[in-house]
């Protein structure tokens, strides 16, 4: 399934540069845009988004635009891919120009400053419950994708056909998008992955060792269960690709932005310079703290993030987060 239509790509760091380059490899007219001018010109005039993918050479219908408003009134498929913090920001600037039949999907990760939401409530809210919508998730680093490495990710969607046509713009033999109707539990996947991939950066810059990472990721993907599912989210959405998957994914490899910055700041790194020398956003800072809010006003037991909290506000230092949790009283491990 190609479109002759242009589907509209709004992000262009790492990750919806490598979407727009899957797309755009599938056949598909692909408009690519980006808040920085300076930095879609320079894409503009080099094929290549050299400050993220460098050496990754753009697909010819994969076009970086800088004109927004004039592109959103002429999509009808939409893919945001901008951070977190951004996301209504940006869907409140598309909202006045998109056309009636336009589709929202989005590949942020995280939860929404301050309120908490999952992203699909403030998509809601800026453009209409009745639109259709959908996220993508999963295991997937930016610079493996654009490579052309073969990638399995998840799509979720209340409408079964905006998924099933998701599935076919996107599909090729090296990315293939499972579908799934859980749009909660695929976003929740997502933004408490980012919180344990912080964690086992931590435990990997104090040199705890693999039994300690193994350790974290098994009891992480119990905390994530926990939150999921009082949220709404459904169970075996966590067994899967934007559950285990990517939670294994991002705390096991260095690619992973979460991974890298929890690493430097066990290693004594400030924490506002960890971020500025990683260069990019690192999601997991934010969704700690609307995640760990979120769970103590349900109730939910998340000692794990609680503690990467508490690190993140300077409650303590990133060893005694360590021996506060070893330190629980012991119970079965189901409980």
């Amino acid at each position: 399934m190609t479109r002759q239509e242009p589907i509209l790509v709004l992000g262009a760091g790492s990750w919806g540069t490598a979407l727009a380059m899957v797309l755009a490899r599938n056949g598909n007219k692909v408009w690519l845009w980006g808040r920085d001018a300076a930095h879609i010109k320079q894409m503009i005039d080099s094929r290549q988004n050299a400050r993220f993918l460098p050496d990754i050479h753009f697909p010819e219908t994969l076009q970086p635009i800088t004109r927004l408003e004039a592109c959103v009134a002429q999509a009808n498929e939409i893919v945001v891919v901008v951070p977190s913090h951004g996301f209504r920001e940006t869907l409140n600037i598309c909202a006045p120009y998109l056309t009636t039949t336009a589709r929202v999907c989005w590949a942020t990760k995280g939860l929404e400053n301050e309120t908490g939401l999952l992203l699909h409530q403030v998509a809601e809210q800026m453009v209409g419950s009745l639109r259709p919508l959908a996220v993508l998730s999963g295991p997937s680093f930016a610079k493996e994708v654009a490579s052309g490495l073969p990638t399995a990710v998840t799509i979720a969607s209340q409408s079964a056909q905006y998924a099933q046509d998701l599935v076919r713009l996107f599909h090729n033999p090296d990315f293939r998008p499972y579908t799934s109707t859980d749009m909660i539990g695929v976003q929740l996947g997502g933004a408490v992955k980012n919180i344990m991939a912080i964690a086992a950066g931590i435990a990997d810059g104090l040199g705890l060792g693999a039994n300690t990472r193994a350790a974290l990721i098994t009891r992480g993907l119990t905390e994530m269960v926990r939150f999921g599912t009082t949220l709404g989210g459904q169970r075996e959405t966590f067994m899967g690709l934007a559950g285990l998957g990517d939670l294994v994914l991002t705390c096991t490899d260095n690619q992973s932005r979460n991974r890298r910055f929890g690493y430097a700041i066990a290693q004594g790194c400030d924490i506002g310079q960890a971020q500025i020398e990683i260069g990019q956003v690192v999601e997991g800072v934010r969704a700690t703290h609307e995640v760990n809010r979120l769970a103590q006003k349900n109730g939910i037991d998340m000692p794990i993030v609680e503690q990467v909290e508490n690190v993140l506000q300077e409650v303590c230092t990133p060893l005694e987060a360590v021996q506060a949790l070893l330190s629980r009283q012991p119970k079965p491990e189901w409980e």
